[in-house]
């Protein structure tokens, strides 16, 4: 299996990155789940002192309907063959939301084989922007649209995604990435005013793809080195959350324009599984339009590309 674990070494000082197989991540995710859940949200009683934070292991097994041994054989990671009602059981108990769900589908598919046929087809070559899709992207002129695949690797724009993002361009050589940027450029820490919550997005992003994917040599990777050089990566790793990417408001500052407010729409590419077209858009009127506005000026001109035309 391909799910990354990090596990202390030396006092803390240094640490080791090792694959985890299935059982393992069914177990710590049940676990962390079944932590955030206190006894007066899943409406029981709370009596007597409790060794550890959340529900007990028989209290989840009460309110899905089955027995205590039963739900502590899968809680140790014993999925495969259970049956959706039963996944639908627990997922209610642990009061799961969507993307959870999702999550412990994949990791029950996964663990009885049936996973597979649904992974993204595996590329030979690094992806490229077909001419049609880079025709399309560029077609968006009035607003950043950017093309990421679940490592969440920057790997197409438009002219305004790519001024946009242009601190993700800091190192010519290499592929831009959202999640090294995040934990291992510090200009990430002013690109993301609310830093907190766009680190966890991300990482909750990346545990997602996780999930759908993991085997996938290049998220193990990037896993691998993001829990060796950032401790706040590896912390939020630890917690197993995971998130659907689909809309919202983000909030940015851009060196140059300043304070971006946008509303993003998430869409996956039918043609290109494991890909997603994000269009950001500024609410009319808004201080924000002005600064795209004022953003593609600088991009077109000779003095703004810090990153390759």
């Amino acid at each position: 299996m391909g799910v990354l674990a990090v596990h202390p070494t030396g006092g803390g000082a240094r640490r080791s990155v090792s694959v985890m197989n299935n059982r393992a991540e069914v177990r710590d995710f049940l676990t962390s789940r079944r932590a955030k859940i206190s006894p007066e949200r899943a409406g029981i009683p709370s009596a007597g002192q409790r060794r550890v934070p959340g529900l007990r292991r028989s209290e989840v097994a009460a309110l899905a309907g089955m027995s205590v041994e039963y739900y502590a054989k899968l809680e140790r990671g014993s999925l495969a063959g259970v049956s959706a009602g039963v996944l639908d059981a627990i997922a209610r108990a642990l009061q799961l939301d969507d993307a959870e769900r999702a999550h412990l589908l994949r990791l029950a598919r996964e663990a009885d084989g049936t996973n597979a046929i649904l992974r993204p087809r595996r590329r030979q070559k690094q992806w490229e922007a077909r001419a049609s899709l880079q025709w399309t992207l560029d077609a968006i002129t009035t607003a950043p649209a950017i093309i990421a695949n679940g490592r969440l690797d920057l790997i197409a724009t438009n002219h305004l995604g790519r001024a946009m993002h242009c601190d993700l361009y800091a190192d010519p050589t290499s592929l831009p990435n959202f999640a090294r940027f995040t934990f291992l450029d510090s200009a990430a820490r002013r690109f993301y005013p609310h830093w907190d919550q766009s680190a966890d997005m991300t990482v909750a992003n990346l545990r997602t793809a996780a999930g759908k994917d993991p085997h996938d040599k290049g998220l193990q990777d990037l896993v691998g080195e993001l829990s060796t050089r950032s401790d706040d990566f590896r912390r939020r790793w630890g917690a197993h959350n995971v998130r659907i990417h689909g809309t919202g408001v983000k909030r940015f500052h851009h060196h140059v324009v300043g304070d971006l407010t946008l509303a993003y729409e998430s869409l996956d590419l039918r043609a290109e599984p494991d890909l997603t077209l994000t269009i950001y858009a500024a609410e009319p009127g808004s201080p924000t339009e002005d600064a795209l506005r004022l953003l593609a000026s600088w991009a077109a001109s000779p003095e703004s590309t810090p990153y390759p035309s």
